[in-house]
This record gives structure tokens, sequence and C-alpha cells, in this order.
């Protein structure tokens, strides 16, 4: 047998020499504490936005008549102050309503567990928006495949789910009650530059691009995603699903370009009017190289005018 030396000997803290076992248990207790508003920070990277509808008026009556009755839940943060980990809508309501304090758990969590709280106290919300969901099931997946590379889970049902034969997202989109399939169309919306995120959540009302197409387009390069971003705001446009998938499939083969992107874009459409389509390759020689698919439409629109109008001058001689 090992003989014990000094360094195995634990000495008892000043703490638990003059506390007693009621004490040293009541101080594990979570209490609900009033912090200051402004000791309180948003979540890293929080996905969901506070906005200003109906509901978030009525939550800010509703405080203003009554206070917060429900606690929101934050961890400590090494920098200093706390980090919300629930009720980001209560904390800009208690805002707004004019509180200087807010009631708070106050709970000691890992960046994986407080990722998995925050976005399971938020995801079961009614209108979330697409690339919303999106961030959050990202967060959500890559917080759970962290948890089961671990030993020392705290969550015991994780634990016992990523023991299985299941993957991840199985497990997710078990959880929020979508296919696998569904789960990774949203997650695939995190890849879009936010121009075309905001679109695909509607927050252009002339400008939407559905879930469908805006997935396709994720698969593009920046690049050629602020090309796509351009003429959508030149042409008063947007793609339609089939234009998206054949300019992934373009991109792919590394065939995509400004060209091919305003060719694809400026096709007729079943439910557009009638018009006339020129093939890109017949015009450019007649253009210098550095000229852009507007600037050669500019140049023909242009010339076209002033033929109209020097016809116009013969009919009236």
């Amino acid at each position: 047998m090992k003989k014990k030396t000094i360094d195995d000997i634990k000495i008892p803290t000043f703490d638990d020499l003059f506390s007693t076992e009621e004490q040293r248990q009541e101080s594990r207790l979570e209490k609900i504490q009033e912090i200051q508003l402004d000791e309180l920070h948003e979540f890293k990277g929080h996905p969901f936005r506070v906005r200003m509808d109906e509901d978030m008026q009525k939550l800010i009556e509703s405080i203003e008549e009554h206070g917060v009755i429900v606690p929101t839940l934050a961890r400590p943060d090494p920098a200093g102050g706390y980090e919300m980990v629930s009720g980001h809508r209560r904390l800009k309501a208690a805002e707004l309503s004019g509180l200087e304090t807010i009631p708070v758990i106050v709970r000691e969590l890992s960046d994986d567990e407080a990722t998995i709280i925050m976005v399971d106290s938020n995801i079961q919300r009614e209108n979330i928006l697409p690339s919303e969901r999106g961030f959050a099931y990202k967060m959500k997946l890559e917080a759970m495949k962290h948890q089961g590379k671990r030993n020392d889970l705290t969550s015991m049902q994780v634990a016992q789910k990523l023991k299985t034969t299941k993957w991840s997202v199985e497990i997710l989109s078990e959880e929020v009650g979508q296919t696998k399939d569904q789960v990774r169309r949203y997650i695939r919306l995190t890849e879009l530059i936010e121009p075309l995120r905001d679109m695909v959540d509607g927050l252009h009302e002339s400008k939407k691009i559905a879930l469908n197409p805006g997935v396709e387009l994720s698969y593009l390069s920046k690049e050629n995603q602020q090309i796509i971003v351009k003429y959508i705001e030149e042409l008063d446009l947007t793609p339609s699903h089939a234009q998206t998938i054949r300019m992934k499939k373009l991109s792919k083969e590394g065939r995509l370009d400004e060209n091919v992107i305003y060719s694809i874009m400026t096709e007729e459409k079943a439910n557009q009017k009638e018009k006339i389509s020129i093939k890109m390759e017949e015009i450019d020689p007649f253009f210098p190289r550095e000229y852009t698919p507007k600037q050669k439409t500019d140049v023909i629109m242009r010339l076209l005018k002033n033929w109209a109008k020097n016809r116009n001058k013969e009919k009236q001689r």
C-alpha cells in the first residue's frame, strides 16, 4: 500500500472549520438576485434578434405594470459582470420600461451548457427568422458535438443519447421536430452574406428570397454572392429556385462569373412579361473587356434612345 505524503492530506479551509454543513449547503443553492442592468450583457453570438413587434410591446406593458415576474438566467463573466443565457427580451423590455435592476438566477455554466440552454429557451418561440434558426441550430450542434467528446458530461440525458449510434444532427432534428435535411438547410443559411440572409428572412418587402433558393446560393463564393446582391438591387429582381440550382452547378464546375450570373438572372421567367434576350458572347466584341453587364446594358439603352430620337426627327421632316 502506498504511504500518504503531506501533499495527500487535505487541509481544511477557514470556511470548512467555522461554517456548518447547513451553511455550506445553503451557499451552493441557486438564488434569485436583483442585478443592475448595466452588469448584464448579451450572450456571445446570440442568434435571436430582439424585435420591437406587438409581442414585445405587450411584454413592456406587462413589466411596467407588474415588473419582471419570471427571473432571467445568466452566468458569471470572468471579464466582469454577467453574460445573459436566457431572457434577452425581458432584459430589453426592462430597460425600455426604465427599470434599473432585474431578477436573475446566476448559474455556473460551461460554454457548451450555456449555448444549449440559450438555444432551447428560444427555439420554440413563434416568429423566428430562418437565419436565426440556422445560427441557433449550428451553435447547438457544435455544443452537442463538444459534449459528446467529453467524459465529464453534466447532462446524463445528453450523454446517454450521444453514446448511441445516432449522430448529433439526428438527435437535434428529433428535439426540434424537423427532418435532418431541413435542419441542414437552415444551417446552410449561415453561409450567406448578410444582405442575402436579410432577403431570405423577408426583411426587405420588395426583395424576398425563399428558403430553398437561399440554400442553393449559400454554396456560391462570397464574391459571387455580392454580385448577385448587386444585380438584385440594379435589376429589381430575384433569382428563381431553378436559376440558383444552375448557378450552384456552374460554380462547382468553376464556370460561374459576373457575365454568367447576369445572363441567368435576366432570363425570361414564366411569370414575367415577354422580353428580348441577347447572349453576352454576341455583344462582348463591341465593348471594352472591363465593362460589366450593367454598363453594357446602359450603353445599349442609350444608343437605342438616340436611335429612336433621330428616327422621330426624320419622320418630322
